[in-house]
């Protein structure tokens, strides 16, 4: 359950700011969100799926957004905010019962700043914070404690780094970015030539950048390496979840979602509008095409054609698997019938 708010709406304010329809009484107020089955009086909680209307209907939250469909159902809140979409609706209402905290401009005195490092006021630039030398911070940049910037970083405007994040030089950062605690941007990607003989591996240098886009958002302890003699992209608009691994000159499109302990190996292209669902792996030199879904667990060893959506290992369209899962699940029924005709004919079987 969410923490007290700051703020208290009443039931025709969330009207107002969602577009939806009040039924019930206006002047009830709400102070947090909460889910439906565990709200209690004076919280906001929403329906968005009929799988959860019993929920709904032992719930204690004095209001509550719903879809059309369940506004006649009978029992649970009296107060109700008919919308389209009650996810889409919390969007217009969390912002203003849980205000951002109001972020103070100044560089702190721990600060390390390299020589012709410069940035546009206001920023804040927390404790321990390290810029090196001909670093560029746009307007309205905050950088939280610890955060480390190398040499030549480009970083645009409304830029929010998280505390300890990490950009090695040679790292580009578009406007309206936000980057989490731990994330590692321009790391060298694992590039070895095998050695042979007793002689060691030799590392490969790593040359490139790695380039991130607008409105971008990267997870906690996410890491995306920097090019060897190519460049790492991250496209605009992509959002990435904590603990995902991008290596070294893939080329990652616009509004792309990768969810968490996803591994996106050397050189591949991922395209447009991409969803990549947790612990999926993509191996290197391959593209998922535009729109694909690739889901929970996939290994992809092969390309991915657009707007197909894929899971398993070997990664296969999602149906095919489902279908051969189903037969897989029915050979020890048919393997135990098998069994049953040879013991009723025991000759036949010796012939």
């Amino acid at each position: 359950m969410a923490a007290p708010a700051a703020h208290a709406l009443s039931a025709s304010e969330i009207a107002a700011l969602t577009g939806g329809r009040l039924v019930g009484s206006p002047d009830v107020r709400v102070t947090r969100v909460a889910p439906l089955e565990r709200a209690e009086p004076g919280d906001l909680a929403f329906l968005a799926s009929p799988r959860y209307l019993s929920y709904l209907q032992r719930s204690a939250a004095s209001v509550v957004l719903v879809r059309e469909e369940f506004l006649a159902e009978a029992a649970g809140p009296a107060v109700r905010v008919v919308v389209p979409d009650p996810h889409a609706a919390l969007l217009a209402i969390l912002p203003v019962l849980y205000p951002q905290a109001v972020w103070e401009p100044g560089v702190h005195p721990t600060a390390v700043v390299g020589r012709g490092a410069t940035w546009e006021d206001p920023v804040a630039i927390g404790p321990h914070v390290v810029l090196g030398r001909g670093v560029r911070l746009g307007r309205n940049v905050r950088l939280g404690g610890g955060c480390v910037l190398g040499d030549g970083v480009v970083v645009g405007d409304e830029v929010e780094m998280y505390p300890n994040v990490v950009c090695y030089p040679g790292t580009e950062i578009g406007h309206r970015v936000i980057l989490h605690a731990g994330v590692r941007l321009g790391s060298d990607g694992f590039g070895y030539i095998p050695g042979r003989g007793g002689s060691g591996h030799r590392k490969i240098p790593h040359v490139g950048r790695c380039l991130v886009g607008d409105d971008v958002e990267i997870g906690a302890n996410s890491c995306v390496d920097r090019g060897s003699v190519d460049d790492t992209v991250i496209g605009p608009g992509t959002k990435i979840d904590n603990l995902v691994h991008i290596a070294h000159n893939v080329r990652i499109g616009a509004r792309c979602l990768i969810m968490a302990l996803v591994g996106v190996a050397g050189s591949s292209r991922i395209e447009d509008e991409v969803i990549l669902a947790g612990q999926a792996g993509v191996s290197d030199h391959l593209t998922v095409g535009r729109g694909a879904r690739v889901l929970v667990q996939a290994g992809l060893i092969g390309d991915v054609p657009a707007g197909a959506t894929v899971s398993g290992y070997p990664a296969r369209n999602h149906r095919e698997l489902l279908r051969a899962q189903a037969t897989l699940y029915r050979l020890a029924d048919i393997i135990h019938d098998l069994e049953a005709l040879v013991a009723k004919q025991p000759d036949a079987a010796q012939r």
